[in-house]
């Protein structure tokens, strides 16, 4: 995990067209900004960084059931739960499955465990829309190479 850019995956475990698990570490606490802030004398992963997780996790399904061929962008949160706290240097797995995709606008569950131990739970409403430049598709195809993906160039 990148927390200072947003790069909330580190790896993706498996895909197919319904599914993803990722695992994602979280960085140490001693000198990263997030940690100073959230909370001082007690450093925890800001929920909100969280749902990012999960929300990314659902993008590159997304992604994957796409071809890459559309951006998916977030659009809605839903019935989110935070059900325990994370650490730093906490390894997470992170889990999204696909419940509705159609329209230009898909729905997935996330889920964070733990140690086997369940942290976060959330609906998410995804928007895929065209890629706004060549480059922005090619640099999302790349990330997405980096994390373990297998991904086809779009014809």
């Amino acid at each position: 995990m990148r927390l200072e850019y947003f790069e909330m995956i580190d790896r993706i475990i498996a895909v197919d067209d319904t599914s993803l698990s990722a695992e994602c570490r979280v960085p140490a606490a001693a000198g990263n900004p997030v940690f100073a802030g959230h909370m001082p004398g007690f450093p925890l992963m800001p929920g909100v960084l969280l749902i990012e997780t999960m929300a990314q996790a659902s993008g590159y399904l997304l992604l994957h059931r796409l071809n890459f061929t559309r951006m998916p962008l977030l659009a809605s949160v839903k019935e989110a739960k935070l059900r325990s706290f994370v650490l730093p240097e906490a390894t997470l797995l992170v889990e999204a499955t696909l419940q509705h995709e159609g329209s230009g606008y898909a729905v997935a569950n996330g889920r964070i465990s733990s140690n086997g131990k369940k942290v976060c739970e959330v609906e998410l409403v995804l928007r895929a829309l065209p890629f706004p430049s060549p480059e922005l598709a090619a640099m999302v195809r790349e990330r997405a190479r980096s994390l373990g993906m297998v991904v086809v160039e779009p014809a």
